[in-house]
């Protein structure tokens, strides 16, 4: 099985790096780009012996690991 994993800053964070490549892409030509949010994505293969809570065991791992709940937000898919 194979889930991917997205984190993206929640809407009310500033996004320094998300603001730096706005601008670039203005300064290399690119016109009408009105916002870039910067994310992170997590690519998951797990063994065919994975249990089927693995909605549950993702959950835990992006609250552990991979997300900062504080400032973050995920959502995953699976690929079954």
């Amino acid at each position: 099985m194979k889930a991917t994993v997205i984190v993206e800053l929640k809407s009310s964070v500033l996004d320094p790096q998300g603001k730096a490549i706005q601008h670039s892409l203005a300064n290399l030509g690119f016109e009408g780009v009105e916002d870039v949010r910067v994310g992170k994505v997590f690519r998951i293969t797990f063994d065919d012996t994975t249990p089927d809570d693995l909605d549950k065991r993702l959950k835990e791992m992006c609250e552990g690991l991979l997300a900062n709940t504080v400032m973050e937000n995920y959502s995953f898919t699976v690929e079954r």
